[in-house]
């Protein structure tokens, strides 16, 4: 299934996009090394994906699954990603978020909670 997003916002959410994958967080970066090129269970992972007037940091398509990495900004708008994250789920979408640190100092039982989403699918 596809979500389009308008012509009007994705020419803003585009360049948003690419500076986002070019400029990523540690986090981000260590987490993209763990599941890019299929490595988790055979997987294609995207990052920074649209969806609307979202970006997502790491979208699977197979799984219908988007991963979220949250650093401190995350905590001064909790209500801006309860109301993301009820919208990706009202499209289908199951949402997983890490905060930074545990990308960072637990990365596998970050990688083993995303194996047991994408085994559900």
């Amino acid at each position: 299934m596809n979500w389009p997003t308008s012509r009007h916002k994705w020419r803003i959410l585009k360049p948003l996009g690419r500076r986002l994958r070019t400029e990523p967080t540690k986090a981000e970066k260590v987490l993209w090394a763990a599941l890019r090129k299929r490595s988790l269970l055979g997987f294609r992972f995207q990052r920074q994906r649209a969806f609307e007037k979202f970006i997502v940091d790491l979208y699977c398509s197979q799984a219908r699954l988007v991963i979220e990495v949250d650093g401190p900004i995350h905590d001064q708008q909790q209500a801006d990603d309860a109301n993301r994250e009820e919208y990706l789920k009202r499209i289908g979408l199951t949402v997983l978020r890490f905060r930074n640190e545990d990308v960072l100092e637990r990365l596998s039982e970050v990688t083993a909670t995303i194996c047991k989403a994408l085994e559900v699918r």
